[in-house]
């Protein structure tokens, strides 16, 4: 059982892992170099651990430490109490669901042991806005995506934002990095999977008439906000799909258009 150790000076070492969490440049250096990320709220902190990821410490404004007994219970990790004024001079914001977790990373799995057990494969592409990636790995996890993967550009589904926006299924949905891009987009072909990537484009296919479940493996390519897949993205792809439109509108938002194709390859598939 872990030991409530109250806090009341926000320059104290023990709260390093907390500080500057709305700094994105310094967390996004600082977090996987230290092998660090921030689980933020009640669920998202029982998903991370119930996902096999170690707790660092905990940090709570007083009302949450008995919400959170059970954890702290089963905890070895030091647990913090602060003000909530505290929690903000601090994190530099307000905590609204007064409580933190600074969880332990776990290595990356290579993408061949994820290619190995999927058979519907979301592939990322410069994907940079944490929203989105939160976004689309909470559509990945809901509408039976088995893996992500992800260009090394992309933004760190890790990060505090994407957790929070996923609510905590960034630890539910295995996701790897591709370390060359886009010739590791070839690893994904010779494992069976058939590249579709998504664009407006009108000369495209639509989605529903490519019938990606009926394909046995589907790996579907997404882009960035507003630029979309790159050229060379799409050469590698084996088809161009895109979700046609209405009244005029050219586009969904990634994150939308992500949860409609992944229902388009998921519905009715094989064994499913």
């Amino acid at each position: 059982m872990a030991d409530l150790i109250t806090v009341d000076d926000p320059d104290d070492p023990r709260l390093r892992d907390y500080t500057g969490l709305t700094d994105v440049e310094l967390r996004r250096r600082r977090e996987p170099a230290e092998g660090l990320f921030i689980a933020e709220g009640e669920k998202v902190i029982r998903r991370a651990a119930d996902a096999g990821y170690e707790m660092r410490s905990m940090l709570l404004t007083a009302k949450w430490a008995d919400v959170m007994r059970d954890v702290i219970d089963e905890l070895r990790a030091p647990v913090y109490t602060v003000s909530p004024e505290l929690a903000e001079r601090v994190t530099g914001y307000h905590v609204h669901r007064g409580a933190l977790a600074s969880m332990q990373r776990k290595p990356l799995p290579p993408a061949d042991d994820i290619l190995a057990g999927a058979r519907r494969v979301v592939i990322m592409e410069s994907v940079n806005d944490h929203t989105n990636i939160g976004a689309i790995f909470r559509s990945a996890a809901a509408l039976g995506m088995d893996a992500v993967l992800l260009s090394p550009d992309c933004a760190d589904p890790l990060y505090r934002r994407s957790v929070k926006v996923s609510m905590g299924a960034v630890f539910s949905v295995p996701y790897a990095r591709l370390d060359t891009w886009p010739k590791g987009l070839e690893a994904v072909r010779e494992a069976g999977f058939t590249l579709l990537a998504l664009t407006p484009d009108e000369k495209a296919k639509i989605l529903d008439e490519t019938a990606p479940h009926t394909m046995e493996r589907v790996a579907l390519m997404l882009g960035a906000e507003g630029d979309g897949l790159s050229r060379r993205a799409l050469a590698a792809a084996d088809e161009r799909v895109r979700i046609p439109m209405a009244h005029g509108v050219d586009s969904l938002n990634v994150g939308a258009a992500a949860a409609v194709a992944f229902y388009a390859v998921t519905t009715g598939r094989p064994g499913s």
